[in-house]
């Protein structure tokens, strides 16, 4: 008996949830974010909530057999727990909440070996052997790593461009900051961009990477920083992987998140920079879809119900 499952992908900026039956996509919606420390718990809620209203009318269900959640920030206390308890109530009969990487790593390899590496508001690189053994890089959060990441890119811009300021060096980049912040002077900029909780930093990568295109250096060295992070990341795991899991044979990269999809000197250097480092390792050249990792775990987990098969 083949059996509705949910998939949810939980990223920084928004949260998109698809309802399947075998091969048949039933439905798909999009929402906003579900990260208790971007959004807070309250709008965190409401906006599953909304979410699982919108795909259940969707696809004209009132439950499904099993739901699988990738979500940033899976391992905070409690966050598994209050997805849990949101599920339940829409009679989800088997769930599970992992990491945004775990769906995305299962989108690229359903299970096999391989490292992947996001970069969209935050970053993170995880890397699975053929001995099923897992390893990682990043993945630290916006203060304290994420090195590379739309937020990385937007933060260090700014303080990049600050420097820029003092040395008189050109740059157009508190121009255009200032203008997307509405802070018409470069004391009123400081004050918002060190406040708390902060304006929304990774809102600012679009913008640095036009600049960039347009022959800002400023910005040009910004991205190209976050390039060079993004491919020592991988080639971390992949060094990991190697030395604790006594890997033979090279294992394939693949990627998710706009910092590489959207910015194109991110993405040709971050490329560029892995086939000087490794060239016999495969890169996949198109961006992983974390919802189908997401499906794809749900349909294993709804079969390893007895009462399913």
């Amino acid at each position: 008996m083949t059996l509705a499952v949910l998939g949810i992908d939980g990223g920084g900026t928004r949260t998109r949830a698809s309802i399947v039956i075998g091969k048949e996509v039933l439905a798909f919606a999009e929402g906003g974010s579900i990260k208790r420390l971007r959004v807070g718990p309250e709008v965190a809620e409401q906006n599953l909530r909304a979410l699982l209203d919108e795909i259940y009318r969707q696809a004209g269900v009132t439950s499904v057999a099993a739901a699988s959640a990738g979500v940033a920030s899976a391992a905070m206390p409690g966050v598994p727990e209050w997805i849990t308890e949101v599920f339940r109530e829409f009679d989800i009969a088997r769930s599970e909440v992992v990491g945004d990487e775990v769906i995305a790593l299962d989108a690229a390899f359903q299970g096999g070996p391989g490292i992947l590496q996001i970069a969209g508001t935050g970053t993170n690189c995880i890397g699975r052997s053929p001995d099923g053994g897992r390893e990682t890089a990043g993945g630290w959060s916006s203060r304290l790593g994420d090195e590379g990441s739309g937020y990385w890119i937007g933060l260090h811009g700014v303080r990049r461009a600050l420097q820029a300021y003092d040395r008189e060096q050109p740059t157009r980049i508190l121009d255009v900051v200032g203008r997307i912040w509405e802070t018409p002077t470069i004391e009123e900029l400081v004050n918002l961009g060190d406040s708390t909780p902060g304006p929304d930093f990774a809102a600012l990568a679009p913008a640095i990477s036009e600049l960039a295109e347009q022959g800002d250096t400023v910005a040009a060295g910004v991205l190209a920083q976050a390039a060079a992070d993004l491919v020592d990341s991988v080639l971390l795991v992949r060094s990991k992987l190697y030395r604790k899991h006594n890997l033979t044979e090279e294992v394939p990269v693949a990627w998710i998140g706009s910092v590489i999809g959207k910015a194109r000197l991110v993405r040709e250097a971050f490329f560029a920079g892995l086939d000087a480092a490794a060239p016999t390792m495969p890169v996949r050249q198109h961006e992983v879809a974390g919802i189908e990792g997401a499906i794809w775990r749900a349909k294993r987990l709804a079969l390893s119900d007895p009462e399913s098969r």
